[in-house]
């Protein structure tokens, strides 16, 4: 069995596993089950509590929100819910502040790739959003400015780090609506899957790896279902110990180590989205697709679509060989690549 987070960054604490992390105790139960000296973590759970469905609150109220657009209808603000944390945010100490800090970023970063797949978000991205955030919960500590102000600069802080981490959002949306629909990647069924990718059962070499394997990981939960020992990586947060949430730029894919990788709509969208964007990533995505073929078993095989017809061409013969499937009616086309040697 293969140990997905010894290749990558642990993934992001659940609320229940934050509680615990400052509350030193095992388990919610545990907690609410003392007696006596219960009482503290019970009154810290609730508090903090508060503050997570009050960020979560305040995320949802700024949903759809264009924050590139100037004297917008509907700007971003802070809700009522906010506001009534602010006033006792000298509650709670650093390590809760930390909690905080991690919730509201990882459900940001949900929020920015809900509205448009397509956005990338580096671990040094991420560190960028905390630091960001934690310097609001500084402000806010601090008083020493209108809530007003604060508030005006922290949108402004978070534009101007979507603008640095993503450049071609500021393009796209400076004359969009004040409100503005997803560019969204949908959740594809299992068997919907095996028809797009050309999977058969019979002849899949394990084990398997799903890039982008969405948040409920179809794919792989199936294949474990009838005994192909299967794994998923995505920006996610998951609770299942076969689903890893990972950037896959940034995960470490190993050496001879999978006999099927299959990624649909997935890491070959974004290289193709990415090679025609005059700003684009396109050579990480090189290096990565690359990384991943060399990841592969003598004889395992990456599926994706869309295929990758500027690079395929590169290919070495010798050592991978192309075999390609028509999609329909559509001009895009599936890839198998299969490792010779």
């Amino acid at each position: 069995m293969i140990d997905l987070e010894k290749d990558y960054r642990p993934r992001y604490l659940s609320v229940s596993e934050m509680i615990c992390k400052y509350t030193k105790l095992s388990s919610i139960p545990d907690i609410l089950m003392i007696d006596g000296t219960g009482t503290p973590y019970k009154r810290t759970i609730r508090r903090m509590d508060e503050y997570l469905k009050a960020i979560d609150k305040q995320l949802v109220f700024n949903q759809g929100k264009n924050i590139f657009k100037e004297d917008a209808d509907k700007p971003l603000s802070f809700v009522v819910e906010t506001i009534t944390a602010v006033s006792n945010i000298n509650q709670i100490d650093r390590e809760q502040e930390e909690v905080l800090i991690d919730h509201v970023t990882d459900k940001a970063i949900e929020e920015f790739c809900r509205m448009n797949q397509y956005y990338a978000f580096n671990t040094a991205a991420k560190n960028d959003l905390r630091n960001i955030y934690r310097d609001l919960l500084h402000n806010l500590r601090g008083n020493a400015h209108p809530l007003k102000s604060i508030e005006k600069n922290h949108y402004e802080n978070l534009k101007q780090w979507l603008q640095n981490t993503n450049p071609f959002a500021g393009v796209l949306y400076a004359n969009a609506e004040s409100e503005i629909n997803p560019v969204a990647c949908a959740e594809y069924a299992a068997d919907l899957q095996f028809e797009v990718l050309h999977l058969d059962l019979e002849t899949m070499m394990e084990p398997v790896l799903d890039i982008g394997c969405g948040r409920e990981g179809n794919l792989v939960k199936y294949l474990n279902s009838v005994g192909i020992e299967a794994y998923g990586i995505d920006r996610f947060s998951f609770s299942d110990t076969f689903l890893l949430q990972a950037d896959w730029l940034e995960y470490n894919y190993g050496t001879g180590k999978w006999g099927t990788i299959t990624s649909n709509l997935g890491f070959s969208n974004h290289f193709k989205h990415h090679h025609l964007r005059a700003d684009g990533n396109y050579l990480e995505y090189g290096k990565k697709y690359m990384e991943i073929l060399t990841s592969l078993k003598n004889g395992g095989s990456f599926h994706y679509a869309p295929d990758l017809p500027f690079i395929e061409q590169f290919l070495d013969s010798e050592k991978f060989r192309i075999k390609q499937y028509h999609i329909d009616a559509s001009d895009f086309k599936t890839s198998r690549i299969t490792r010779i040697i």
